[in-house]
This record gives C-alpha cells, structure tokens and sequence, in this order.
C-alpha cells in the first residue's frame, strides 16, 4: 500500500509490461480489511471498474499488489449480446462482490473455451480454455469467510481475476494463433461458433 493512497479518488489501470502485473500478489489481514484504506480502494475499485467498462478488476491493475479483487457482470451489459451465445457461455448477471486472499479449485473436468480480454491488455483478445466449474474459498469485504461455487461466465471471471494475483495474464494461457485486436474480432468472428473459429484457425489439434 502506498502513503496517502486513502487520498486517491481516481485510479488508472495499468497496462502489460507493468512489473505488478507480474508479482504474487500479498495477502491482507483481517484488521486491514476492515480499514479506511482498503474500504475505500474497493469503493474506489468498483468506480474505476464500472467506467473501464469491465466485469471484474484486481488490485494489480490499479498498481497494487494486494490480494483483491472485484467482480460484476451487470444485466445491462448482456442487453446487446445474442440469447445463443449467453446460453452457450452461461453467463448471468453476477451482483457486486469482492473476492480477498482467494485460493481456488476446478469442480469436475470439465472445460470451456470462449475469447477473453483483459483492461491490462486494452485492445486484444484471444481464445483461453478454463475449467467450467470452480470452488473459491475467500475472505469477503468484512473480513469473513465465503465459499463460492461458480460455473460458466462466472467461473471464467473468477479465474482470471484469480489469476491476476499470482502475476499470471490470459496471454500465459491463450491460444497463441487465435490472438486479434477487438476490431478483427468483431470483422471476422464475431457471432461465429467456437468450433468454426478452431477449425479455421487450425486449432483443432493443439
């Protein structure tokens, strides 16, 4: 934590090549949590989150190496993707909440692989496989213990929040052939099946 980051109202998310990108991040206390500093970093966290704007944010991407992160996936931001592609990706609206000190377990064999991207990464995504289900065992924004079981969308934005604080980014698990800037995504593959974009890719025996 750095001095006087209780004074700070607005954050800025950092970028790849950032070495706090690439640390593990620090575990927090209990009594820590509980402070002014941290109450107002996940405050602060929330705001910077909403107007990137993205469904999950780690400490690190704001330049601290703290063991936080927040997670939403608001309904709003469903209203312009197709019923298909939320089906096949699972995902549901997922209300504010903050994940501390997370340790997490995959739930079963089962895996998923859709395109991600990243606010540390502006501007680029690339097809990431994840386990389906997850099991995470964490501390909340009170200090208390919470277990979450996720699967779908949700468990995708766990893992790569997750993620986050061991200095790992989706590039460390991207297919390499598949990786594109946001617009080529949207020009060439948008709305088409996973399956369909592996093939065309030549991704089928990786």
């Amino acid at each position: 934590m750095r001095p006087g980051f209780a004074n700070l109202v607005k954050l800025e998310i950092v970028q790849a090549g950032n070495p706090v990108l690439r640390q593990r991040a620090r575990a927090l206390s209990a009594s820590e949590i509980r402070g002014c500093e941290i109450q107002k970093l996940i405050d602060s966290m929330r705001t910077c989150m909403r107007e990137a704007p993205g469904v999950g944010l780690a400490a690190p991407q704001v330049g601290l190496a703290l063991q936080l992160a927040v997670i939403e996936d608001r309904a709003e931001y469903h209203k312009d993707v197709a019923e298909s592609h939320l089906a096949e990706r699972e995902r549901r609206p997922v209300p504010f909440h903050v994940i501390i000190n997370p340790a997490i377990e995959e739930v079963g064999s089962g895996t998923a692989e859709f395109f991600e991207g990243c606010l540390s990464l502006f501007g680029f995504s690339a097809l990431v496989a994840r386990a389906r289900a997850v099991r995470v065992k964490c501390l909340d924004e009170c200090g208390k213990k919470r277990v979450i079981e996720a699967s779908g969308w949700y468990a995708r934005i766990l893992q790569h929040e997750i993620d986050h604080l061991n200095g790992t980014l989706y590039i460390d698990r991207m297919r390499t052939r598949s990786f594109t800037s946001m617009e080529n995504l949207a020009q060439f593959w948008k709305g088409k099946p996973i399956g369909e974009i592996r093939h065309a890719l030549h991704l089928e025996t990786d």
